[in-house]
């Protein structure tokens, strides 16, 4: 694929630099590229000026945390200006509500006799990268799997970082209709980020992109990395019944994880790609 919209960078909990991780997609030949990064736009420049050297367009992106009916869901906004100040602000309220999650997410595991945990996972992403933003799960699975409380990240999320266990820390985050009102007062395209990572029954998942759309929301995830057919067809369905653009991307978070950068199911041909918005208006990329 030639276009990703979807992956993270050291800013957050991806591996690799945001140079980096730009260098990878365009060795694995994508062309339109989205930093997505959760509740960060710290590696945005970085990233930006490795895509001008290379040629590559590089389109604003962010993925944000908010809360849905009592579970946390995921929005991507592109095409934003940096200095859109709604967004400067809600990504310093998120910026403080992260921290509070990792201290909370520590004293839960402390409580489990897995005393050191925010120190341990703060280690574990300083030697990845040094970044003001406060550690995210990932980083508290390898300390648990360093630690030696875990055999390795799928068991620390089963047991104790997973949705609905007791590392999945929500309370700080803004809603659903907040956070869309935030990108589209900053001027983004707003996807709904993998609707098929929730836990939810089919008709929950519908009120679902029925509560997105009607908070202003632009676009679904249709494909999230190498997602079963079956569930990109499932959310094909809800893009043509709501009359959705729909967007697509890895999902990369480094080498050796669940996805590679630039490769992802194809999207059907007859929905109509997000990023033909990228392509049609390029203002939008401005900084």
């Amino acid at each position: 694929m030639n276009v990703d919209l979807h992956c993270h960078s050291t800013a957050s909990d991806g591996a690799l630099a945001p140079s980096a991780v730009v260098a990878r997609a365009y060795e694995n030949g994508v062309r339109v590229l989205a930093l997505t990064d959760h509740d960060t736009v710290e590696g945005l420049p970085e990233a930006r000026a490795a895509a001008q050297a290379l040629g590559m367009q590089l389109i604003n992106g962010v993925e944000l945390s908010c809360v849905w009916n009592g579970s946390t869901i995921h929005i991507l906004g592109y095409g934003f200006a940096l200095d859109a100040p709604v967004l400067a602000e809600a990504i310093a309220s998120l910026h403080k509500g992260r921290w509070l999650r990792a201290e909370e997410i520590s004293r839960k595991l402390a409580l489990k006799g897995m005393p050191g945990a925010l120190e341990g996972a703060r280690a574990v992403q300083q030697a990845l990268g040094d970044s003001g933003n406060a550690p995210a799960r990932p980083h508290f699975a390898d300390f648990l799997v360093n630690a030696g409380f875990v055999k390795d990240r799928g068991e620390a999320f089963r047991k104790w970082l997973g949705a609905g266990k007791l590392g999945d820390v929500k309370q700080h985050w803004p809603t659903l209709e907040e956070t869309v009102g935030t990108l589209r007062d900053s001027g983004a395209w707003i996807s709904l980020a993998h609707p098929m990572h929730y836990d939810f029954t089919r008709s929950k998942r519908r009120r679902l992109v029925t509560d997105f759309i009607r908070a202003g929301g632009h676009a679904i995830e249709a494909v999230n990395g190498m997602q079963s057919a079956d569930q990109v067809g499932s959310l094909s369905i809800l893009a043509r019944e709501f009359g959705l653009l729909v967007s697509a991307g890895s999902d990369f978070h480094g080498p050796g994880h669940w996805s590679e950068i630039g490769i992802y199911r194809p999207l059907p041909e007859d929905l109509p790609p997000l990023w033909s918005k990228f392509r049609h208006e390029p203002a939008i990329t401005a900084v």
